[in-house]
């Protein structure tokens, strides 16, 4: 081929079209975001291979650039993660999820030790064990990508089409029975809904999903139904699950709830932005009709938040992700023995 970058632009356009054609179907799979960033990957890599065809002394430029932006901002963000997880633990308390950025901060500070050691000495276990490093950090930086690009997106144009239910995920109470901040900030973004719906002729309910946990005197749906009805909503048009203790009881006992009093219905999810499209994921899977809307989230919480949620999507899909970490963990010792 006299232009070998064409086929990439070529790969990139059958990838958008099943794209496309997936995320009419349905928006709420996170294959489409993989799709997306594939597709990103080929326009990216074509348009390198064609800059180098017609210019290589600046693709030789660009090479070097890369490099070093690559190798600085990776540093940041390590630096920016390790100083937000530190900071997660003073202000929320040193449990797992807390921990996260420190732990992804530290870890990418350590692979870029390897990785200089690597460079620096003959030693064909350390190549192996940092090329397999390279690949396996390459491969979850993609689907990092791939999740945030999507999340964001999804958003953004999740459909907006007339609810019979505006349902609420619960979360932790303070003081055993009073609504958090970040609680709160769900009930607004659903309260907004719920009147935006009202506005255009539906009478949609607000159901609320929340058991009683260990450490709270009431049930979560209980204290988030006093905070709508505080704020003008009728008692009629807010309906109590407090059954549930997560994001997968929520959608399933909310789902029984909602077949019972409406067939037919759709509803729209609220939680905070950082949960939602894993929300959406989970509604898919558990055959709920509808999209999840999120809500605003302090700046200081989102990386830690953002991080599990990436990870409890890995998770979901452990088989796949599993099976690819591993065929690159090999793939990578053996180039890297070898090389």
């Amino acid at each position: 081929m006299a232009f070998p970058f064409l086929s990439y632009f070529l790969a990139a356009a059958l990838v958008l079209l099943v794209f496309l054609r997936r995320f009419s179907d349905d928006q709420r799979r996170f294959g489409n975001g993989v799709l997306l960033g594939l597709c990103t990957l080929f326009l990216l890599a074509g348009s390198f291979i064609g800059l180098d065809h017609f210019l290589r002394p600046l693709t030789r430029a660009v090479s070097t650039g890369l490099i070093v932006g690559a190798t600085v901002g990776t540093v940041v963000v390590a630096g920016f993660l390790v100083t937000n997880g530190i900071r997660m633990i003073r202000t929320e308390g040193g449990g797992l999820a807390n921990l996260l950025p420190l732990l992804a901060g530290v870890a990418v500070l350590v692979a870029l030790g390897l990785l200089g050691a690597a460079a620096r000495f003959e030693n064909g276990l350390l190549r192996a064990a940092a090329t397999a490093t390279l690949f396996l950090a390459g491969y979850l930086s993609f689907l990092f990508a791939c999740f945030i690009g999507y999340a964001v997106l999804y958003q953004r144009v999740a459909g907006r089409r007339p609810v019979d239910f505006v349902v609420v995920l619960g979360a932790g109470l303070t003081d055993g029975s009073v609504v958090p901040p970040l609680l709160a900030s769900r009930l607004e973004r659903a309260l907004a809904l719920y009147r935006r719906q009202k506005a255009r002729g539906r009478s949609p309910i607000l159901l609320v999903s929340g058991g009683k946990g260990a450490d709270e005197q009431v049930p979560e749906a209980d204290a988030m139904a006093d905070y709508l009805t505080e704020r003008g909503v009728p008692d009629e048009h807010v309906v109590r699950e407090n059954s549930s203790t997560s994001t997968e009881e929520n959608l399933k006992f909310s789902r029984e709830l909602m077949e019972r009093l409406r067939p037919g219905y759709r509803c729209v999810i609220v939680t905070n932005d950082f949960h939602a499209f894993r929300a959406a994921v989970l509604a898919r899977r558990a055959g709920v009709p509808g999209e999840a809307a999120g809500s605003p989230t302090a700046a200081y919480y989102w990386p830690s938040a953002t991080l599990r949620e990436f990870v409890a999507v890995l998770v979901a899909y452990r088989v796949t992700s599993l099976g690819m970490g591993a065929l690159l963990l090999v793939a990578g010792v053996r180039a890297g023995w070898h090389g």
